[in-house]
């Protein structure tokens, strides 16, 4: 059975679908047989990955209409160990047609059900909102990765994250666990960046990687580019900090908190 890690945070522009993108190109080199589901209308992850996502034949909306499996929607090996299951803006009207389905947080969980034992990691790119689509992805992973950008108001985010994550604990899967936060964007230069890491270490208390995502120029132009960083740049310290990341995911496994 693989993995199901949903990597969210509701603020937009905290290298959510960086780390998705980067994690799991990272994990496919380290030769984990890998699924990235993008779960964004804006389809960042999908174009990310060199897919033109407005000439889709098959994505996560037919999906979840169920007028198709999760199977059919599958770009295999987009890269070596790498599948996509991708998006686009259709997308954005599951959100609405969710609301009038039966056990409608748990359609996603339930699709993905037969493909599960297909992969070692299933990574879930979800929306920068807090809807039914980032529900979904919540209900059907076994944990969530929070990155967080080093700045200002990252704890308010995290604050009103982590209160999202307890409700659907309690009440739609009860085992889901926080994998761990990640810092991401981070100035070595500026006190800032240092004062937002110490900040959050002492709210959290634990599960804080120590892999620390800097800025990086060609980490900001790989997905100009269709590749994720370790093709397009494998010697940047963007690919090292993603390799180093998921080595740390991947010795996470069957760590209990």
């Amino acid at each position: 059975m693989g993995r199901i890690i949903a990597i969210a945070n509701q603020k937009g522009g905290v290298g959510k679908t960086t780390t998705a993108v980067n994690l799991s190109a990272a994990l496919a080199a380290a030769g984990k047989k890998t699924l990235i589901i993008d779960m964004d209308p804006q389809g960042n992850t999908t174009t990310g990955l060199g897919l033109d996502k407005n000439e889709l034949e098959h994505t996560v909306y037919e999906v979840i209409s169920s007028e198709i499996t999760f199977d059919e929607c599958i770009c295999p090996e987009v890269i070596e160990n790498l599948s996509l299951a991708p998006a686009n803006r259709n997308l954005a009207g599951a959100e609405i047609e969710l609301m009038t389905v039966d056990r409608m947080q748990y359609i996603l969980k339930e699709k993905l059900q037969p493909t599960v034992e297909n992969f070692e990691f299933i990574i879930i790119d979800c929306p920068p909102a807090l809807g039914m689509l980032t529900v979904n992805a919540m209900t059907a992973a076994d944990t969530v990765i929070v990155p967080i950008q080093c700045e200002f108001y990252a704890l308010d985010g995290l604050t009103q994250l982590m209160y999202t994550i307890e409700l659907i604990q309690k009440s739609l899967n009860p085992d889901l666990k926080i994998e761990g936060a990640v810092f991401t964007m981070y100035d070595a230069r500026t006190n800032l960046s240092l004062q937002v890491v110490e900040n959050v270490k002492s709210y959290l208390n634990q599960n804080i990687y120590k892999t620390i995502i800097p800025r990086n120029v060609r980490l900001a132009e790989a997905p100009s580019h269709g590749l994720p960083i370790n093709l397009y740049d494998p010697k940047s310290v963007g690919a090292e900090s993603y390799q180093m990341l998921a080595e740390e995911v991947i010795a996470n496994g069957g760590k209990e908190e």
